[in-house]
């Protein structure tokens, strides 16, 4: 049963069956290359994600990894992660898709549905997401969905042998209301 439901995809909890094909994306030296692990990611480890997923809660505060599914085929083609904070009123975005789903829209439609349950049916204040600053692609991404870039923390993550530059975003519900949401 999906969480959110969009024209082409749908939201959901991860299931066993994921596994496979959550390694296999992860697994993708350009998929992982901004990202907090490192390809690959092995089926064992995969299932242990999935596991950790899928027995999240998507209303308490913490990590939730929704599963986005490709409506038309039934194929996971990617993850869309929210962090809520204690105070249940602002939360961390991040995205993963696969790279066979990139370039089709499937990310900003997920990202937008996330952001339309925040702040629409939760009612948070604000959501933050960063990036590393050369993942354009997802820069791109965060501001076409009305995300307002707040600043740089230069050489601020040591990821994978090296300095990386953070990119830091935020996105207010009234700035949403008056248009994000579009």
């Amino acid at each position: 049963m999906p969480l959110l439901v969009t024209p082409r995809l749908h939201l959901r909890r991860f299931r066993p069956e994921d596994a496979p094909v959550l390694a296999a994306y992860r697994s993708v030296p350009d998929v992982a290359r901004y990202q907090g692990w490192s390809a690959p990611v092995g089926e064992e480890e995969a299932r242990l994600l999935v596991r950790q997923f899928a027995a999240g809660d998507p209303e308490a505060p913490g990590w939730f990894q929704y599963a986005v599914e490709e409506r038309a085929t039934g194929a996971l083609v990617g993850d869309v992660g929210v962090r809520l904070d204690e105070n249940g009123m602002q939360a961390d975005l991040g995205f993963t898709l696969a790279p066979a789903a990139q370039g089709r829209g499937y990310a900003t439609e997920a990202v937008r549905a996330v952001l339309g349950d925040l702040f629409g049916r939760r009612g948070l204040h604000r959501v933050s997401a960063e990036c590393d600053a050369r993942n354009h692609a997802s820069a791109r991404l965060l501001e076409r969905v009305g995300f307002r870039r707040e600043g740089l923390r230069p050489a601020y993550t040591w990821l994978k042998g090296e300095w990386t530059d953070d990119v830091l975003y935020g996105l207010l519900a009234e700035w949403w209301r008056d248009g994000g949401g579009d």
